[in-house]
């Protein structure tokens, strides 16, 4: 099972102020040197925490693009776009950029986003979110995995013969992040990886979502395996500054199956890191 972490982009992810993009590559460069295998990023225009103010947020691709280049190993991606914010075209085009920028190592994460302040506040369509999502995927996919050019008169987007040029390098692999019915099968059809999030303890809601996403990747006709499983994990103080009870955590995720767990750590600081990275070390299940 892989490990990876989520970056810090807003004030609630650090420790009580706005985080900069040097405190950004400073954690995934401690991440990276310390052995963990992914870092994500969100994608959202200001944050809005639960029972607080809005806040400030950093721009998701600006950042990504600036993490291709600062590290070497690691995959980077984003948890997820909102499918909403950019034109589809457009973002397979900054997609495949910024995969080249790493070398082959990003994962394009999208959701078909939520109700909250940002739709109205920028002026972003916010209407059949689900249908809008779909033929995103089917677009984005399509210019992403190269052949043929991508003509589509869908009911939100027109392409006529659409391709990127200069093509990427690789078929940049899509990862569909939600839970509800429709959500699953558009991850069953389109994406190589599904993300189900944020989780304390592995519980029965966990369970019934990958069994969900079972019956569904057979309703699609497709092998359980042919789709990378992510579950992102919330871990804060002073829950994971106990490495033996994290590692034992760590452990009943594993034994799910599950191919890469992403770990929302609270705070976001080295210090924390260091200590998912402590709990690794004293794994019982390898």
């Amino acid at each position: 099972m892989r490990i990876g972490i989520t970056l810090p982009m807003s004030e609630s992810d650090g420790p009580g102020r706005m985080p900069g993009w040097t405190d950004v590559r400073a954690l995934a460069l401690h991440a990276e040197s310390t052995g963990v295998d992914s870092v994500w990023i969100c994608d959202h225009f200001l944050s809005e925490p639960e029972g607080r103010p809005p806040e400030g947020v950093l721009e998701a691709w600006t950042v990504l693009s600036a993490l291709a280049a600062a590290t070497r190993r690691v995959t980077v991606g984003t948890l997820v776009t909102c499918g909403t914010f950019r034109s589809p075209a457009l973002l397979a085009k900054m997609a495949a950029t910024a995969d080249g920028i790493s070398g082959g190592r990003l994962v394009l994460g999208l959701g078909a986003g939520s109700p909250g302040l940002e739709h109205g506040m920028y002026g972003l369509p916010d209407g059949d979110r689900l249908a809008r999502f779909e033929e995103t995927l089917r677009i984005v996919g399509g210019l992403l995995r190269g052949g043929e050019p991508v003509t589509t008169s869908g009911g939100f987007h027109r392409l006529r013969d659409a391709a990127l040029l200069p093509p990427p390098d690789r078929p940049i692999p899509l990862l569909v992040a939600g839970g509800g019915p429709r959500l699953l099968r558009l991850a069953a059809r389109y994406a190589e990886a599904w993300n189900t999030a944020w989780y304390g303890t592995p519980d029965d809601r966990l369970r019934d979502r990958l069994a969900a996403m079972a019956r569904a990747l057979a309703d699609e006709g497709r092998e359980p395996g042919s789709l990378r499983v992510t579950v992102g994990m919330s871990a804060a103080e002073p829950d994971h500054s106990d490495p033996n009870r994290f590692a034992r955590l760590i452990d009943d995720y594993a034994a799910l199956g599950i191919d890469e767990l992403i770990v929302a750590l609270e705070p976001r600081t080295e210090r924390s890191v260091d200590h998912l990275v402590r709990a690794l070390t004293l794994r019982g299940g390898g």
